[in-house]
């Protein structure tokens, strides 16, 4: 085998891909290949989960510094919303994660800890665990604690 995994990862990648094309398997890295493989499902599982957090810490610092609400905190909950919704469709394993009450755990964490830092607001005065359904944090005319209709709050 040329390069080292450990060496050079996409040397590496480069000359698996090209051993495989080829057929010879004999020469493979097969314990690697497998790792790396796996690694691409952790990847995707990663993404969702950061997004998820932005879209939640976003949620909270809506629901609890309504002073400061604007179109910019309002574009990145539609964004967010937007790209997990395409991560769940182009790759529809991701859903079950939706359910995963660790998966949701770690994602709520990670957003009171960025909206904390990012309101001033002490983590123990957010709640300890999400407030809202699935359904309710992806529905796009949600946000908590505002009554006004999203057609007013664009546009006023």
């Amino acid at each position: 085998m040329g390069t080292a995994y450990e060496t050079d990862i996409v040397a590496w990648a480069n000359e698996q891909a090209a051993l495989l094309r080829s057929g010879d398997m004999s020469a493979i890295d097969i314990e690697h290949i497998a790792e790396e493989i796996e690694d691409v499902g952790k990847s995707e599982q990663r993404e969702l989960s950061s997004r998820m957090s932005v879209l939640l810490a976003h949620l909270l610092k809506w629901q609890f510094q309504p002073s400061h609400r604007g179109i910019s905190w309002e574009a990145t909950i539609h964004t967010q919303r937007n790209n997990i919704a395409r991560r769940i469709r182009k790759t529809p394993s991701l859903k079950a994660s939706l359910s995963d009450t660790d998966w949701w755990a770690d994602a709520w964490d990670d957003a009171v800890e960025a909206a904390s830092k990012e309101t001033g607001v002490p983590y123990t005065e957010f709640p300890e665990v999400c407030p809202w359904a699935i359904d309710e944090v992806m529905r796009q005319n949600f946000f908590p604690g505002d009554d006004e209709p999203s057609s007013s709050r664009m546009h006023g």
